[in-house]
């Protein structure tokens, strides 16, 4: 059998006898004759199935249950009281929960400061993070497991069929061995990187990219050489540094300054051939109404007003 609905006006009723120890005095306090404070606190035994108070001709004094009672009934009627503030909170996003996923690249420098502003200015809204690749970010979307992710794919190609925000737009460059023959120069020339070896991510992660910097391979009459799948940029990073290849990485992977790799662009006119990639925040339509998602997609909007432009 499920448990009586009790009223709240019951327990304010035990709330007052509990702290006056005088049915009198308590009904008073309530705007009320004693006898029905009597029988309201009856009424409230019976439901409960325990004695709250023991009662003698000259004193009123909490049972043990009452003691145990007594901070439970407050608090349920503090949270009661706040509930009318905590439903216009939610209503107007700043209150809830936002389960965000992210590609790593996001997660060195972006992510961490946006989660702090954002936190600052609404500190009742709770963040789920899940660090997942665009692949599986859209598998989740679709599933309804996540509201939102940043994703990363190449300049155009925002996924088909969602709600998009572009967050970044930034160069490729090239992740090397510290030891590598190019890596003492400060800018390297296209031909001399494009038979080494790679360390590349699998197409199914990023198409776009993935075919971009094949297409750029190619337009220059060479086939990549890709030397070990990984799917996560720290991995790809830490298989360059054990000499496995070289990578093209998104710009912002500098922030992973692990000891053993070097960063370097291609320079000169060359540069323009190489591929770049964009950051976006995607989200589906019917998510547009969620209060705390809309709220954090016009927060990442005057975020990305206030970037630096070039």
């Amino acid at each position: 059998m499920s448990a009586p609905l009790i009223e709240l006006r019951l327990w304010r009723q035990f709330i007052a006898v509990a702290e006056e120890l005088h049915f009198g005095r308590a009904a008073a306090r309530m705007h009320m004759t004693q006898p029905p404070m009597t029988q309201a606190i009856a009424n409230l035994e019976q439901q409960l199935g325990v004695r709250l108070f023991d009662r003698t001709k000259r004193s009123v004094q909490l049972t043990a249950a009452g003691h145990v009672l007594l901070p439970e009934a407050r608090e349920l009627l503090a949270r009661a009281q706040s509930l009318p503030a905590h439903g216009r909170a939610a209503a107007h996003g700043e209150l809830g929960r936002l389960r965000l996923a992210f590609v790593s690249t996001v997660g060195f420098s972006l992510l961490p400061q946006w989660l702090r502003s954002f936190r600052e200015a609404n500190p009742q809204v709770a963040f789920e993070l899940i660090e997942a690749t665009g692949d599986v970010q859209l598998q989740h979307l679709e599933r309804g497991e996540i509201d939102a992710g940043f994703m990363i794919h190449s300049p155009g190609f925002a996924p088909v069929g969602l709600e998009h925000l572009r967050i970044a737009r930034e160069p490729l460059v090239l992740a090397l061995p510290q030891q590598h023959p190019l890596a003492t120069a400060r800018a390297l020339a296209l031909p001399a990187v494009l038979d080494e070896p790679l360390v590349m991510f699998p197409r199914r992660i990023v198409p776009s990219l993935h075919d971009a910097l094949f297409g750029m391979y190619h337009a220059a009459g060479r086939t990549p050489h890709v030397a070990q799948d990984a799917i996560q940029m720290q991995t790809i990073v830490n298989l360059v540094a054990a000499g496995l290849g070289i990578a093209w990485v998104p710009d912002s992977v500098r922030q992973f300054q692990r000891p053993g790799i070097v960063y370097r662009q291609v320079g000169g006119k060359q540069a323009q051939a190489v591929p770049g990639c964009e950051t976006t925040l995607a989200w589906p339509a019917a998510k547009s109404a969620h209060p705390t998602l809309a709220r954090f997609v016009e927060f990442a909007r005057r975020q990305v007003r206030a970037m630096p432009r070039g």
